[in-house]
């Protein structure tokens, strides 16, 4: 789990986080490095295995960064394997977060099982198409969009559609503001523009 930083962390990591300040002024670019100590919170009845990622990140134009981060484990892995496993736990709260605040799938008001049941199963699919447009969406300012982000941008717009026997023609305002976009995406997807 994510341990937020305090002054006995922040002097347990110093020595890694010095060596990585003068490796990142050295090369000028963002360092990092992995490292572990055992530590010991009041309330805690034992020492604990911490596992911490130093980091001086460096941005152009911007004084260099402490980016300290520490994780409390009891996984045997090398410290690099813990914070890797730790970031992708991370990454897949997130997801769940997009789901819930982007898709709301929590939204089970059915009094029917079975309902519900097909509400979450929409959700999903919803979810899977927005992360193919995403997909799509790769070499645009939205490639790592969150699905609020698509839909809002790309789904929720005023436009005339008209259809015939061959086609369906989209005409978007000339006031779009994502046009471009949205025609990368539909040219992906096999569209004629």
């Amino acid at each position: 789990m994510g341990y937020a930083s305090n002054c006995v962390l922040v002097s347990k990591a110093k020595k890694v986080m010095g060596m990585m300040r003068a490796l990142s002024m050295i090369s000028n670019k963002t360092e990092t490095m992995f490292s572990e100590f055992q530590y010991r919170a009041r309330t805690w009845h034992e020492p604990r295995r911490v596992v911490v990622k130093a980091e001086v990140v460096r941005f152009p134009g911007r004084e260099p960064r402490d980016n300290a981060r520490y994780v409390v484990t009891n996984i045997p892995f090398r410290p690099e394997r813990v914070y890797e496993i730790y970031r992708g736990r991370g990454d897949m709260e997130n997801k769940i977060k997009e789901l819930h605040h982007g898709l709301e799938i929590d939204r089970t008001s059915c009094t029917s099982f079975k309902a519900n049941q097909f509400r979450l199963l929409l959700t999903s699919a919803a979810y899977l198409l927005m992360q193919e447009i995403r997909r799509l969406a790769a070499g645009t300012e939205l490639q790592n969009a969150q699905v609020c982000t698509l839909r809002n941008r790309l789904l929720k717009l005023g436009a005339i559609v008209k259809r015939s026997f061959r086609r369906l023609v989209i005409h978007l305002p000339l006031s779009c503001p994502w046009v471009s976009t949205w025609r990368s995406i539909a040219a992906a997807v096999g569209a004629q523009l």
